[in-house]
């Protein structure tokens, strides 16, 4: 069964990264979405879907870039 929503703990587990990462990501403003739900914060399996695909995106405009040159 699919998680509804990732503690960011759970999040970096499942998608192999560091907390460290992934308050990077917050910082840059390249993280996945969150919401709060009294004093925690979640992020949506949709939220995680998106952003895995925004990454990605990214990845792929990147390597085109590097191919050009």
């Amino acid at each position: 069964m699919q998680k509804a929503a990732y503690s960011p703990a759970q999040f970096c587990t499942d998608h192999g990264i560091a907390r460290t990462t992934l308050y990077a990501l917050f910082k840059e403003g390249r993280g996945p979405t969150t919401f709060k739900v009294g004093r925690r914060t979640l992020i949506s399996n949709e939220a995680a879907a998106a952003w895995r695909a925004r990454m990605e995106e990214q990845t792929a405009a990147h390597a085109q870039k590097e191919v050009a040159l």
